[in-house]
């Protein structure tokens, strides 16, 4: 009797939404200069992990050269923002050893990828799923950019304003299923469903801050595609870090238990930390 009185067994929050706080407007701007600080913190793994990304989008853009010509190049490059969130899924984790207190490494840091793999997965899966249908809708806007001969700037211009518009309405799902659900996937023992809702809640209740923030993603995102994707090498781990730290700031996770670490009962909760 005095065993199971000793036993503390988890309880889940009887809830399917993490308690969410409102963000100033400009909070986007404190998350990018906390992410600069911890990418100075790991060079090492995050100039790596970005040059990783750098080379799969330099492959993704020949593919799509070579099969679709410039129309499937478009909405590649413009469907690069469904999967970012998930190509930086291991950077999370170079955060949270940060606000640890640890010192980063690759090692770390892939077992850390391990441990949420099944929910990590099913995200994956989900973002594929809204990539195809992007890249199909992009597709089909094909009839605005008639091929053959020298297109002219009114139909380039109407391909362009039509594809932004179709692809505003999966980047908007996207980016508000995603922009916290990852690193708390990659945190906290929660399911996907818990942590999309909460994402998308959220980003709901703080439409002003994140307006901002995917402003900024889009802007940085821009200047990596401009720079020949070679700007990418830094700002992805630079948005990674800052998303976690927008993570930290919206949602109060502190009801869900911590994936664990190999020291983890000797450290502090990162999601407790002052923001």
């Amino acid at each position: 009797m005095n065993e199971k009185n000793n036993q503390r067994e988890y309880i889940p929050p009887k809830t399917h939404l993490v308690p969410c706080r409102i963000l100033r407007t400009g909070a986007a701007f404190g998350w990018l200069r906390a992410a600069w600080t911890d990418f100075g913190n790991a060079k090492g793994i995050s100039l790596a992990y970005g040059f990783f990304v750098f080379l799969v989008s330099i492959l993704v853009a020949l593919l799509a050269w070579k099969l679709g010509g410039f129309v499937l190049l478009l909405s590649a490059l413009s469907g690069f923002v469904f999967v970012a969130p998930m190509l930086a899924f291991g950077l999370y984790s170079v955060s949270r050893q940060l606000c640890e207190g640890k010192t980063p490494d690759i090692a770390h840091t892939l077992k850390a990828i391990k441990r949420p793999l099944g929910n990590s997965m099913v995200y994956t899966l989900v973002l594929l799923v809204i990539f195809l249908l992007w890249a199909r809708a992009g597709m089909m806007v094909q009839v605005f950019f008639p091929l053959g001969g020298t297109p002219e700037w009114g139909h380039l211009i109407s391909f362009l304003l039509i594809g932004s518009a179709v692809g505003s309405i999966f980047a908007g799902l996207s980016f508000a299923a995603s922009v916290f659900s990852l690193p708390m996937l990659a945190n906290r023992d929660i399911d996907v469903i818990t942590a999309v809702l909460s994402s998308i809640n959220g980003v709901l209740r703080n439409k002003p801050a994140m307006l901002v923030w995917a402003i900024l993603i889009c802007a940085l995102t821009l200047v990596g595609f401009l720079t020949a994707g070679i700007g990418l090498i830094i700002i992805i781990p630079w948005l990674a870090y800052a998303t976690w730290h927008g993570y930290r700031a919206a949602l109060d996770v502190s009801g869900w238990p911590k994936l664990p670490q190999e020291d983890s009962h000797s450290k502090p909760d990162p999601d407790n930390h002052p923001v």
